[in-house]
């Protein structure tokens, strides 16, 4: 514990202020009910009102208040954002493990699956299967969390096969110890510092993969607050010269450029370099 303290301490201004960024996003997630002056979908005064005392930063299409919305979009989309990573870190990790442990043939038809699914656009393969299953959150999670597998897979991959050749895998093997054993506790520990690196950099591309397919209209559904649903329910707005749409943008940046800052960090660590 020590040790983590003094590596949190002893980081680098940009850390910090990553570490900062995604401190008070989460906070804003966590206290939203306790912070939000007004409810998720509550009609607060007329259509695109200025700043007030009564609305921080003015209100949406609706009149429903930015603020409390901004508050509400950050437990939504951070949640489903997070939960579909998880889910893709599970699947990609453990077949990638799979396929560089046993190799042969389960190796090359899991890999030739992938490079199936990774020949279609990410983005066109999506909007083509959420149009056919749904638009309901547990389809977006399923869907989005099978796609961005494939990067996992293939990242887990390359990292076990380096790991897997090492003499103490070796030793294990001869040991008698079973495939789930060598996959647990001899190359997922060795493999967690480029695993966490991109766990991160997933999330990220995940959260921004959700925003984009809330403004194209097939993401997290209305009345439901997300941001990148915001920015499209608002974009007209900014015809009349009203800048409503740049807060829910302006979150969805923040957020993404807090987060790299902390991965940057954190692979700079993990290659040794400050040594």
């Amino acid at each position: 514990m020590s040790t983590a303290i003094k590596t949190l301490l002893s980081a680098p201004i940009s850390a910090r202020l990553g570490m900062g960024m995604v401190f008070i996003t989460l906070l804003a997630a966590l206290l939203a009910p306790v912070i939000a002056p007004y409810g998720e979908t509550e009609i607060a005064a007329d259509v695109w009102m200025p700043v007030s005392s009564d609305h921080w930063i003015g209100t949406d299409n609706l009149g429903r208040d930015l603020f409390s919305r901004l508050m509400y979009g950050a437990r939504n989309t951070i949640a489903i954002a997070f939960l579909i990573t998880a889910l893709s870190f599970v699947i990609g990790v453990v077949l990638g493990f799979l396929a560089a442990t046993v190799g042969g043939w389960t190796d090359q038809f899991l890999s030739r699956c992938v490079d199936i699914l990774m020949a279609f656009p990410t983005l066109i393969f999506a909007l083509m299967v959420l149009s056919v299953v749904g638009t309901s959150i547990p389809a977006l999670v399923v869907v989005i969390a099978l796609l961005d597998s494939t990067r996992v897979y293939r990242l887990s991959r390359a990292v076990a096969m380096d790991i897997e050749v090492m003499e103490f895998v070796e030793a294990a093997r001869l040991r008698g110890e079973g495939l789930w054993w060598l996959m647990r506790h001899e190359i997922l520990p060795n493999a967690m510092p480029p695993l966490v690196a991109e766990f991160g950099l997933r999330f990220c591309f995940v959260f921004l993969f959700i925003a984009a397919l809330s403004f194209l209209g097939l993401g997290i559904q209305p009345p439901t607050a997300d941001w990148g649903s915001m920015v499209r329910e608002n974009s007209g707005a900014i015809t009349f010269g009203i800048y409503t749409p740049l807060w829910p943008a302006g979150a969805i940046a923040f957020l993404t450029v807090g987060v790299n800052l902390i991965v940057d960090w954190f692979l700079h660590i993990a290659s040794g370099l400050e040594d």
